[in-house]
């Protein structure tokens, strides 16, 4: 079978398409037939040397398609049906057979076309795992970076749906009618410089009750400017321009505004607690409430193409592979 197998780190292309042996399923895992691969922020950092991993191997977190071999220990209903799911050891989506742990799958609803499932059952477990850590409810202003990505346009509609007033940061017109479109009661372009008055303005001059940043950075540092003085909270739950938004400083604690990574507390909750969020994420993308957005689907062999366009933050949603 083709595979994506990265041998050292660096740019994207390191990412080289080559053969390998199928995958067996073993104990309680499955192989999945892959329809759909998720190219991930993740995928970025560990592709790019900045989380420790070994090498030779092939990335590739989540993967969509069907069900072709069940381990001795796993459900056997599973075995020809149309699935999302985790992939082993968190490896191994991109290549066109992949391996899963029995407990990390998840059946496809039949409303929901793979891709959409693709881009929200591990996305929208985590939107929703941040709102609850963060505690948003009706009543709170919300300010989202990176409102448009694969987490940020979830965050969005969830917490509209919660009763919150969004305020919804991206750059570019694309972004920021798409938030919109999703819920935001406010969208403001963090590309201009005075971005984060625009924000304060929107709020009434208070500043948002909670801020949610998946850039860090000096972006992140503006929008942890922008929390309510004395009772915002900031939680900070990604680094895409490469460094983390600083939780310890002096102006912080000035403020008095509480920072934290929810992120954290999130991935360490009981997994049945996070097996429900995906669920619940699932459920309501195909009853119709909640909109995965799928920015472009490439093929395999341009799996650094995707990795690039993640990278240049030109994507909106996720971004998927086919094998």
């Amino acid at each position: 079978m083709r595979v994506v197998r990265v041998h050292e780190f660096g740019s994207p292309e390191v990412l080289r398409l080559e053969r390998a042996d199928e995958p067996r399923a073993v104990a309680d895992q499955v192989v999945v037939a892959v329809e759909a691969a998720g190219a991930v922020f993740g995928d970025i950092v560990v592709r790019s040397g900045r989380h420790p991993f070994p090498v030779p191997y092939v990335p590739g977190l989540e993967v969509g398609g069907r069900v072709v071999e069940v381990g001795p220990d796993a459900d056997h209903r599973l075995l020809g049906q149309l699935v999302v799911a985790a992939t082993a050891d968190r490896s191994g989506g991109y290549a066109e057979r992949a391996l899963a742990g029995s407990g990390q799958v998840f059946a496809v609803p039949g409303a929901l076309p793979v891709g959409q499932a693709l881009a929200v059952f591990q996305a929208g477990a985590v939107a929703l795992g941040l709102l609850e850590v963060m505690e948003v409810g009706g009543g709170d202003t919300v300010l989202v970076t990176a409102a448009a990505g694969r987490i940020g346009s979830l965050l969005v509609q969830l917490a509209a749906a919660a009763g919150a007033r969004v305020v919804a940061a991206a750059r570019g017109r694309a972004k920021l009618d798409l938030a919109a479109r999703l819920g935001a009661a406010v969208v403001v372009d963090y590309g201009l410089p005075d971005w984060v008055d625009r924000v304060r303005a929107a709020t009434g001059g208070r500043g948002a009750d909670v801020v949610l940043d998946a850039i860090g950075g000096e972006l992140g540092g503006q929008a942890a400017r922008a929390a309510a003085g004395g009772t915002g909270r900031l939680g900070v739950y990604g680094f895409t321009s490469g460094t983390w938004t600083d939780l310890g400083s002096s102006e912080l604690t000035r403020r008095g505004v509480t920072g934290s990574r929810p992120l954290t507390t999130v991935f360490q909750q009981p997994a049945e607690v996070q097996r429900a969020r995906s669920e619940r994420a699932l459920a309501e993308a195909a009853a119709g409430r909640l909109l995965p957005v799928v920015d472009r689907s490439f093929p395999l062999e341009h799996a650094a193409q995707a990795h690039h366009r993640l990278e240049q933050r030109r994507s909106t949603g996720a971004v998927l592979l086919t094998p």
